[in-house]
């Protein structure tokens, strides 16, 4: 919805793209999302009601003692009555560093009942969006994207029960933390989420991409070349002389984008796969 400044030209319809940066107005977009979906589900007993606490009240104040002992790293004997913490919490996010409002997001995220989680993520991935952010919740993990179709491609892969699912949810973790990120093991869980899939397909425990496809052949079409292609792609990627064994030596250096590329290649093959199997 565009209003009259920005028809007039008077201020821009879009953001230029946050990355590494919060600006004022995204994280009282963000704060809202945490406030509303879960810090409002505590109640303060009113003097004429009765004192027992409900069971939302009890999950927040959960959260709240585990956000003093695992997030703030204070004795719980410390944690003052829930209006202070309110306060204490909430003048955090909006002083802290870009980086660490998106920890606090991140670990309410994945110590909140599921149902409040999904709609924690899908408010603050919409508000992410709106403000032209550079990041968004894929799981219970925020992780900087490229573009939409991106994360499109990962959100399906990632849609899954097949046991390939935690490799990947492993691999966007290990490449995620902002903190400690471990590129050379998420590479390793990136091919993994390969070759599980292929053994759910293959329904063998030592079968390889090359076996897989010859599965899927027996019921598709696939062109000889396009064929071959994945065969050597995949090949880089896991052989002796791929990805797996050189580049995850000690001895060499890995960055972001190395870790990042073993990731969309393998959420490019699970859903190549995944279709394949549903056609």
């Amino acid at each position: 919805m565009t209003l009259f400044s920005q028809r007039k030209g008077l201020k821009p319809l879009q953001k230029a793209i946050q990355r590494e940066t919060l600006d004022q107005e995204t994280r009282n977009k963000l704060w809202s999302g945490i406030k509303l979906t879960v810090l409002d589900n505590y109640h303060i007993p009113l003097p004429y009601e009765s004192r027992d606490i409900d069971n939302k009240t009890k999950i927040v104040w959960r959260l709240i003692i585990k956000l003093w002992l695992n997030y703030f790293s204070k004795p719980i004997d410390t944690i003052p009555s829930y209006t202070e913490v309110y306060k204490i919490i909430r003048d955090y996010f909006f002083q802290c560093k870009w980086n660490e409002a998106l920890d606090f997001l991140e670990f309410i995220a994945k110590n909140i009942p599921k149902q409040w989680q999904e709609s924690l993520i899908e408010i603050s991935n919409s508000f992410f969006t709106a403000e032209s952010s550079a990041y968004r919740f894929l799981g219970v993990e925020i992780i900087e994207i490229s573009d939409e179709n991106e994360m499109s491609a990962v959100e399906e892969a990632l849609d899954s029960k097949l046991p390939y699912i935690v490799h990947l949810s492993r691999a966007l973790e290990l490449l995620s933390d902002r903190e400690t990120p471990d590129y050379r093991n998420s590479i390793k869980e990136s091919i993994s989420a390969i070759e599980s899939i292929c053994r759910t397909i293959t329904k063998n425990e030592k079968t390889s991409l090359s076996e897989c496809i010859k599965e899927i052949k027996k019921k598709q079409t696939l062109h000889p070349a396009f064929e071959q292609a994945l065969l050597k792609l995949y090949g880089f990627s896991s052989d002796e002389g791929g990805i797996r064994h050189s580049l995850t030596e000690q001895s060499i250096e890995l960055s972001y984008s190395d870790a990042k590329y073993m990731f969309m290649l393998s959420v490019s093959f699970i859903n190549y796969l995944k279709g394949k199997l549903s056609e």
